[in-house]
């Protein structure tokens, strides 16, 4: 397990590196997605699958339309790829960052601090995770459809806000 969590661990500064040097919205796009697939996979190898599935359903669902909908309309003719040097160079450059932060701070407290949620089940009744899915529908019901409308309206304000001259949403880029 502790492979698998350093696998998921060492994915997710990959892809952080690569949404962060890179300067075209297309290729960052790829970057988002794997850094919320390997965020959910360090909160399910922590004992909650539930909020994990819940997180990139609302993040592929919600944020990742709105990105996409903004990528389309800044759109460039030749885009920065990976594979061109000012991309690889700010990528090289925040992984030896990212190598030298972790050389300081490297220790012996990486292990001690991955806790399941499912190591303390004499102390418990419910899993990890269920008791919040219970509390989410219960008295949480209300703050769902607070934020189902608060996503809505976010929606209409990114598309008012990247009409652009008024010729509506679909435009010749």
């Amino acid at each position: 397990m502790t492979f698998v969590m350093c696998l998921v661990l060492f994915c997710l500064v990959l892809g952080l590196v690569a949404v962060a040097s890179n300067p075209s919205p297309f290729f960052a796009a790829l970057g988002l997605v794997v850094v919320a697939g390997m965020g959910c996979g360090v909160l399910i190898g922590h004992g909650g699958p539930f909020l994990s599935l819940v997180l990139f359903l609302i993040y592929l669902g919600g944020m990742l339309v709105v990105f996409a909908y903004s990528a389309a309309l800044a759109a460039e003719p030749y885009p920065e790829s990976w594979g061109s040097w000012p991309v690889m160079i700010y990528g090289a450059s925040y992984m030896v960052g990212v190598i030298l932060a972790s050389a300081t701070f490297w220790g012996g407290w990486y292990e001690s601090s991955w806790v399941l949620a499912d190591e303390l089940v004499e102390f418990s009744m419910f899993r990890g995770d269920v008791g919040g899915v219970a509390l989410m529908y219960s008295s949480g019901g209300w703050m769902l459809i607070i934020s189902a409308w608060v996503l809505l309206l976010t929606l209409f304000v990114v598309l008012e806000l990247t009409r652009g001259m008024g010729r509506g949403t679909l435009r010749a880029v």
